[in-house]
């Protein structure tokens, strides 16, 4: 007798599906799994011949062979587990045929039904593909329940849900979320902290208004990492569909809170310096997504840039740009989503001093130190801005720093003007703006075009560095609520395009 059991594996940040056959004939017994199985799913035969006799069922001493279709694709981890059990139970005619409902979840010895990774996606791919029920472990219900018009069973135990196919039905989960959400908790970070670094603050404020790149350069203890640790507090709140895209990624890398199915913050990941390149790109035997694909919709923060591998830094060059990571390996190639702020942090030498009399770096230390961050790295940072010493003034002035909700009261009103300008187009921040678009939506007047046209010949800057200017410029433009770009708005910005004429060597 053969049956056939729906269930799904992860490719990239998407689910499909996969079938799950079984064939229990009479023969030599033999316990058999084929379909490119790895060695999670070829354990998955002692765990589930251990379930189904601890569930109070004989296990049948037959010729047992299980086969997950598609068979040319690898199949990885426990997740096979309950369909291969549910499987070999229709077989034996204990459950009666499973139809039309997609199912995982991994099986404990004594029958228990655990979590397990890519619920999410796997359950939206079998939506998308007309299936309408699934079963999935009870802590993993809450997250399938994001899939609107999926009807969910949530089950704890292999018996549990033996007697639902035969006897008394499981109630199908109550979903507790809804498309309108909102995060109540209030940010623990608020800029009002930050004493003092207004340049920076004003930065980081067109940053988050525009979903711009930015480094900052300065002396240890200037407040660089604190800042930028603020920087999620003012910028905006992340749409249902943000969230989606941001909890199938924590869901297939094992992240997701089981109080709390779905991400409502925006990501704020700070790998340390001494970070892979594949643990920041993703990759591995079964790749996984790496820190810029969990930074997606979010912050990417570098502390110590120039700490990090030079490999690690240069492979941050294609996301940057595309807002997406292309993984290729032997066994296939995998896109992750990557479009994060990137937020970096440096010493503007070794010892962090530059420029005063503490420092005693010497100028090839200081070029060797500087230079680990390469041109093109720095071409698609779109401000830089130096962060100097905090004045004592500044620590004892009696005046409040600016908080985080009166910084995002602007920052909203500057998204809002660009979500009514580019309604009819697929973008949402000035960042994302195509060199097409750049001449319809920044373009400048006689002396604005005098004014970048002296500082491009000045500075010598790539095409990339005037875009960039550009798109920074039709930023500070929003924030200033003026429908077109000024001299003013030009000036600052190309204000924040000269680090690296101080810094580095051209």
């Amino acid at each position: 007798m053969v049956s056939e059991i729906l269930s799904g594996a992860i490719l990239g940040v998407d689910g499909y599906t996969v079938t799950v056959e079984t064939d229990v004939t009479q023969g030599f017994p033999i316990f058999e799994i084929v379909g490119l199985p790895d060695a999670a799913v070829k354990e998955s035969k002692e765990r589930v011949r251990t379930a189904i006799k601890n569930a109070g069922l004989q296990f049948p001493v037959k010729r047992i062979v299980v086969n997950l279709a598609p068979a040319d694709t690898k199949k990885a981890g426990p997740s096979f587990d309950l369909p291969i059990a549910l499987g070999i139970l229709v077989c034996m005619g204990a459950i009666p045929r499973v139809g039309g409902v997609f199912v995982t979840g991994e099986l404990s010895l004594n029958g228990d039904i655990r979590p397990v990774n890519g619920v999410l996606p796997m359950v939206h791919s079998a939506f998308k593909n007309g299936l309408k029920k699934a079963v999935v472990p009870f802590q993993n219900a809450e997250e399938a329940c994001l899939v609107a018009g999926m009807e969910v069973t949530g089950a704890r135990s292999l018996q549990e849900l033996i007697e639902h196919f035969t006897k008394r039905r499981i109630e199908p989960f109550a979903p507790s979320l809804r498309e309108t959400f909102a995060d109540d908790d209030a940010p623990v970070c608020d800029f009002a902290d930050v004493k003092g670094q207004d340049g920076v603050k004003r930065a980081l404020e067109i940053a988050a208004a525009g979903y711009h790149n930015v480094i900052m350069i300065g002396p240890p203890g200037s407040g660089k990492t604190m800042m930028a640790q603020r920087l999620p507090s003012v910028m905006p709140d992340l749409t249902f569909a943000e969230s989606m895209e941001i909890t199938k990624i924590y869901s297939i890398s094992g992240l997701l809170d089981n109080k709390k199915a779905l991400v409502t913050r925006r990501p704020f990941r700070a790998p340390h310096h001494t970070a892979s390149y594949i643990s920041l790109t993703g990759g591995g035997v079964n790749p996984m997504p790496g820190e810029i694909s969990l930074a997606h919709n979010g912050v990417l923060f570098l502390d110590e840039l120039p700490e990090f591998q030079k490999k690690a830094l240069e492979t941050l060059r294609q996301p940057l740009e595309e807002g997406r990571i292309v993984i290729a390996r032997a066994s296939g190639t995998q896109v992750y989503p990557s479009r994060f702020m990137l937020v970096a942090a440096m010493n503007p030498c070794p010892c962090g001093y530059n420029g005063t009399d503490r420092c005693r770096c010497t100028n090839g230390e200081i070029a060797g130190y500087i230079n680990k961050i390469s041109g093109p790295l720095l071409d698609r940072i779109d401000l830089q801005v130096e962060a100097p010493f905090v004045k004592y003034e500044h620590l004892h002035s009696g005046r409040q720093p600016e908080s985080s909700g009166k910084i995002k009261k602007r920052v909203m009103a500057a998204l809002e003007v660009q979500k009514r300008r580019y309604k009819d187009e697929n973008i949402r921040f000035n960042s994302m703006l195509s060199s097409s678009m750049i001449e319809k939506y920044c373009a400048l007047g006689k002396e604005e075009q005098a004014i970048i046209k002296s500082a491009y010949n000045r500075l010598g800057m790539s095409a990339r560095a005037y875009h960039k200017i550009l798109r920074v410029s039709r930023t500070i433009a929003d924030l200033d609520g003026a429908e077109e770009i000024t001299v003013k708005h030009l000036a600052e910005a190309i204000g924040y395009r000269g680090l690296d004429r101080k810094y580095w060597t051209v």
